[in-house]
């Protein structure tokens, strides 16, 4: 499903939603330790970014997007929640490890009693969700590598 043909659903044509990818046998964990359910678990994009994850939320000025980065595929037990990066601050929506997009900030966004940095999101379609980032003048990379 690509951004345009959610955008009905968060009730602002403007507004575009990609829904957060969550795996089949992470859904039970997702949900009792963080809230996670498919319709708590998005990005969407308009004049804001904001992403939603069972209780993380982040919101923040579109024009504070720097860049973004797809990466992936990493190892379960890295990837899956809400995780804080202790060496850099970084926060991680994540519900696969399958790969997921990096969204880097001018300014620390505040989320969760933190300053965020950066934030990982393990969105469903990273192409289209980078495609609109990339339409709105935000520059990235694809960065994906092979696990081994």
């Amino acid at each position: 499903m690509i951004g345009g043909t959610i955008a009905a659903m968060t009730g602002n044509p403007t507004v575009q939603r990609f829904p957060i990818e969550l795996g089949s046998r992470s859904r039970p964990l997702l949900r009792v330790l963080f809230g996670v359910r498919p319709d708590k678990a998005y990005v969407d994009i308009g004049e804001d970014l904001e992403a939603r994850f069972g209780f993380g939320h982040l919101r923040t000025p579109l024009s504070n997007v720097v860049s973004w980065r797809i990466e992936g595929p990493w190892l379960w037990i890295t990837a899956i929640g809400i995780r804080r990066s202790i060496r850099h601050g970084d926060f991680t929506f994540g519900g696969t490890h399958r790969g997921g997009v990096r969204l880097d900030f001018r300014e620390p966004v505040p989320a969760m009693r933190f300053r965020v940095p950066a934030l990982y999101v393990t969105v469903e379609d990273p192409e289209a969700f980078t495609a609109v980032l990339t339409a709105r003048g935000i520059p990235g990379e694809d960065a994906r590598r092979a696990l081994g």
